[in-house]
């Protein structure tokens, strides 16, 4: 795999702004699902997420731990800092291999459908202490894409609670169509650039605790965020970004993107090989 574009991980906002996209929840339609119950496809519908699947025991997840560990150190050594490594299975064999592991896309297509890309791969790296937080946003705000049919899966590494910075999502949201925000910057300690203000209005938030090894499930336009890192641990999540082979990818973000399931009957998708590089 050669001459791909570095992408960035926020693009800018004239970029997006330009772009014509769809924004609105398409609910997912699955009478008999393989991997999934019906009971949370439903829960799916209506909130907008699913969490604390167990994909990964502890001894398979402690393995990608020390993977991850050693990733780290070498990112960290080269001046960069933790929430760096994006799109990392366009370089990392290892993560191509959980982007297109079985247990998980076999949910994934359950939400999804048959046909499916795997586009994005994120660590979201909270290390003891940092004072970073994530402000409230829709992941669907930050991407080139139409229309918002991605879901997340966010794997953890470490066990994620509140007091290491866990995720939180406000359920319901999802169903109410893209929101208001306004942009921030790193001088707030927000990881991301854009917050979305006044969520009381939207109900109460749901802490996302995971243990190491299991997965929770959202859609692009959940309301979700998390709280600094206070304590002496790390927290670290892998998301990984799914959506059905319908959905056009604009700025060559559709050059991220490997066809995890069936096949792309639209072209829509460069479907790169596993890189070799471990």
């Amino acid at each position: 795999m050669t001459n791909l574009p570095t992408f960035k991980m926020v693009p800018d906002q004239p970029q997006l702004d330009a772009l014509e996209r769809e924004f609105r929840f398409f609910p997912c339609e699955n009478s008999a699902p393989k991997r999934l119950s019906v009971d949370q496809i439903d829960q799916f519908n209506r909130d907008g997420f699913l969490t604390g699947m167990r994909i990964f025991d502890d001894r398979e997840i402690a393995e990608h731990r020390m993977y991850f560990d050693e990733l780290l150190g070498t990112t960290l050594a080269k001046g960069l800092d933790s929430y760096s490594i994006s799109t990392a299975h366009l370089t990392y064999g290892r993560v191509y291999d959980l982007l297109v592991h079985r247990r998980i896309v076999e949910m994934v297509c359950d939400l999804c459908g048959d046909c499916v890309v795997g586009w994005g791969s994120h660590y979201f790296c909270k290390l003891p202490g940092d004072g970073k937080s994530v402000s409230w946003h829709q992941d669907a705000s930050y991407w080139p894409l139409t229309p918002t049919k991605t879901i997340t899966v966010w794997l953890a590494i470490d066990d994620c609670d509140i007091e290491n910075g866990c995720m939180k999502f406000l359920p319901g949201t999802h169903r109410l169509g893209h929101l208001p925000y306004r942009e921030s910057d790193r001088l707030e300690g927000n990881v991301l650039n854009q917050s979305i203000e006044e969520i009381e209005r939207y109900g109460s938030a749901v802490e996302n605790i995971l243990k190491a090894g299991e997965i929770s499930i959202h859609s692009d336009l959940l309301l979700h965020g998390s709280e600094a890192n206070i304590s002496k641990r790390r927290r670290c999540g892998l998301t990984l970004r799914y959506c059905p082979v319908d959905v056009n990818a604009y700025l060559d973000w559709n050059r991220k993107g490997v066809v995890v399931r069936g096949e792309d009957q639209y072209g829509h998708w460069e479907n790169p090989n596993r890189p070799n590089q471990k």
